[in-house]
């Protein structure tokens, strides 16, 4: 089975590239670290206008109700670009606990950004100071939630609080919810573990050590390769998840997304050697972001041991 994408989401794909790499998104993330949201929004406005904060939405409010491998296509560039906010709780979470709610076109419009608490695998809001709309799963169905006590996230970009419910719950589909959720985090590390590859790659052919471009060692071309094959491998799982919807399949695509990532990571700081993890490089928020977006949504460990069981294997 093909799971590439088609021509025309690959042109979807090439439109976010375009808009994002035109924005220093880097910037933006940041400021919003820093509590300065406003860099961040223009961000998303310009998604807005490309439509991806409307993929997930139904039609009848002015979504495009699309299929989830769209999805996929745009939230992996999102990820590549390391766009700050709650990417996949407001774009991909959000339109299915609303369901039926009017405020569905405010997130399509990109008006309202909106961020999830799904415990016990996704106990904590992220952004949810700065989001429009905080919603909690809970076992009578979902609630708009009140944001309390901020709590140390390893990525300063996203910042997670706990949320108490605040009104009357209404019913939605939370496990398919959750399912969208991991999905869309497995896409956003899938992107990122391609940007940290391509900026460890340009930096082997520019970095010399004992006289030589260290891209010409046989060990470095060999780890960027691992990376390169693990990323590839990846990859098709997060678009095969996308086509089923399956619960294995997502875990499965999650799990070797997380893998992929934290491998891409490993080798671009060992590439970039410690200017990598200054605040000043821009690899920095790559490194940050996939570390907590590999616990986002369900642990590796989670979402492997849900495969096994699956399988019988446990």
């Amino acid at each position: 089975m093909d799971f590439a994408p088609d021509e025309q989401q690959r042109d979807f794909a090439a439109s976010i590239d375009a808009a994002l790499g035109a924005a220093d998104v880097p910037g933006a993330v940041r400021a919003w670290s820093a509590g300065d949201t406003a860099p961040g929004r223009k961000v998303w406005e310009q998604l807005a206008n490309l439509g991806v904060t409307a993929l997930a939405v139904p039609e009848k409010f002015d979504g495009v109700g699309a299929d989830p491998v769209d999805l996929v296509v745009a939230i992996e560039r999102l990820g590549r670009w390391c766009v700050p906010g709650p990417v996949a709780e407001s774009i991909a979470v959000a339109p299915i606990l609303l369901a039926d709610d009017d405020r569905c076109a405010h997130l399509a419009s990109g008006e309202l950004i909106a961020t999830v608490a799904h415990p016990p695998r996704n106990p904590r809001a992220v952004d949810a100071d700065s989001a429009g709309l905080a919603l909690l799963v809970t076992d009578d169905g979902v609630t708009e939630a009140m944001v309390g006590q901020e709590h140390h996230c390893v990525d300063p970009s996203r910042r997670v609080f706990d949320v108490t419910p605040t009104g009357q719950p209404w019913r939605a589909d939370v496990e398919r919810a959750h399912e969208f959720g991991a999905l869309a985090t497995a896409a956003q590390l899938i992107g990122s573990a391609e940007a940290m590859l391509g900026a460890a790659v340009d930096y082997a052919k520019q970095r010399s050590q004992f006289g030589r471009i260290i891209g010409s060692y046989q060990a470095i071309k060999h780890k960027l390769a691992d990376v390169h094959i693990a990323v590839e491998l990846a990859r098709p799982l997060v678009y095969g998840a996308a086509l089923s919807m399956e619960p294995r399949d997502v875990s499965a695509a999650k799990a070797a997304a997380s893998e992929a990532s934290l491998l891409a990571a490993r080798a671009a700081l060992q590439t970039h050697g410690a200017i990598g993890f200054t605040q000043e490089h821009d690899l920095s928020l790559w490194l940050l972001r996939v570390q907590a977006l590999r616990s986002a949504w369900g642990t590796p460990q989670w979402h492997r041991r849900r495969v096994l069981e699956v399988l019988e294997i446990l």
